[in-house]
């Protein structure tokens, strides 16, 4: 390992650095003494030099960065500038090298678009370690990688007006149409059937069949109401047929966006992990579920969840937009579809977590999935309320200059 060439310069770190920012010793240890000295060269401004190495560490810092559910993620701030280091979850994401050969398909042809003048966003690089690799397997230890960071950037967690969501929705379409000229077979599944709500529901029902963990009793009524959408998976069913298949983001949530902290413009779409061929409805659907509702998708104010119809419709039309040359009008008149989809589909995966004994999502406290399941299920009956308006709203819509 090239690790080996930095003699004791990662036993200098000292123990206030050790335990800094929230990370527990051993973890950022592990970073300090395996991880990093195999990425020396983005470290150092002279690789042949020992003494460089050595303060290139010890100036080093390394803090935790983002709120994701699934992935560890920590920002390395050191002298030649700023990097994001991860660490891939391996149960979530067992084809972890297909992970990483997809995000760098579609980081590479982002690049290629934005040399071009084609794609208006930052697009993220996958940093080679020292041998050339995009990744680090160190089998018992972890999978990592390094990407490069989008400086003076900053991510937001809601979205509070009807201009914030069409400016959304047009990052997001824009980022789709930019894709839409790769070919889909070039991108593999990273998870078989990971937008499936048939497959979700299923997986719900089994769940509850076993109640492994004798959870079922509190929660038995949500999971009657899941499994009673019928409709909507017949009409999921018919309306897939006419879709055609595109390289979808598949995570589209506020929080995987970058924006300017100094004039809040959009920056960058990041976390590329699932993109994978899929449809554009769920990418719009998980897009608009994520910020429809006035409060976190963990928020025990029940009495505050609503799918806010006008920031919907906003970013209906800057994602359409963004689209214009691209969406069919099958995918046009999808688009609400999924939303409820997308909804349901989640607080079905939240509830099945929680009666599998919370194996997927990290949980911060007890019945955490549980809330996140009964908050998102009560969003989704918000929206059923307003189904034949969305409906009738989405029929007559069509892509317009925003």
């Amino acid at each position: 390992m090239s690790g080996t060439t930095l003699d004791n310069c990662t036993a200098q770190i000292s123990t206030t650095k050790l335990t800094a920012g929230g990370i527990a010793e051993d973890s950022l240890n592990l970073i300090y003494q395996f991880v990093l000295p195999e990425y020396t060269q983005h470290f150092c401004s002279d690789m042949t030099q020992n003494k460089s190495k050595k303060q290139a560490f010890s100036a080093m810092t390394v803090a935790p960065l983002g709120d994701g559910l699934i992935n560890r993620t920590y920002l390395v701030s050191a002298p030649m500038g700023q990097f994001v280091l991860q660490k891939i979850n391996c149960h979530v994401f067992p084809a972890p090298w297909t992970l990483i050969n997809n995000s760098a398909r579609i980081c590479d042809y982002l690049n290629q678009q934005v040399t071009a003048g084609q794609y208006q966003l930052s697009a993220i690089k996958p940093l080679a370690t020292d041998s050339g690799v995009l990744a680090l397997d160190l089998g018992g230890k972890g999978f990592w990688r390094l990407l490069s960071y989008v400086p003076n950037s900053l991510t937001l967690s809601e979205v509070n007006d009807a201009q914030m969501a069409l400016q959304v929705g047009s990052t997001f379409g824009h980022f789709a149409a930019t894709l839409a000229e790769l070919e889909p077979s070039n991108i593999a599944e990273v998870i078989e059937d990971f937008l499936n709500l048939p497959k979700r529901l299923h997986q719900l029902q089994q769940a509850a069949q076993q109640d492994k963990h004798g959870r079922l009793s509190g929660c038995q009524s949500w999971v009657d109401m899941a499994l009673n959408q019928h409709d909507l998976i017949n009409e999921l069913a018919s309306l897939e047929t006419s879709l055609p298949r595109r390289i979808c983001h598949n995570d589209t949530k506020i929080n995987n966006m970058l924006f300017s902290a100094t004039t809040g413009e959009p920056l960058a779409v990041i976390d590329l992990d699932t993109c994978m061929p899929g449809y554009l409805m769920y990418d719009f659907g998980d897009m608009v579920r994520a910020f429809c509702s006035p409060v976190a998708e963990d928020s025990l104010d029940l009495e505050r969840i609503e799918a806010r119809p006008e920031l919907i419709l906003a970013a209906a039309k800057g994602y359409t937009y963004a689209l214009r040359d691209t969406i069919t009008e099958a995918e046009q008149l999808s688009l609400w579809l999924g939303v409820k989809v997308m909804t349901l589909m989640l607080a079905s995966r939240f509830l099945s977590d929680y009666l599998q004994g919370d194996e997927y999502f990290a949980v911060t406290r007890p019945q955490h999935n549980l809330q996140r399941a009964v908050n998102q299920f009560t969003l989704y009956q918000s929206q059923l309320a307003q189904d034949d308006a969305m409906r009738a709203a989405f029929s007559r819509a069509r892509p317009v200059r925003v």
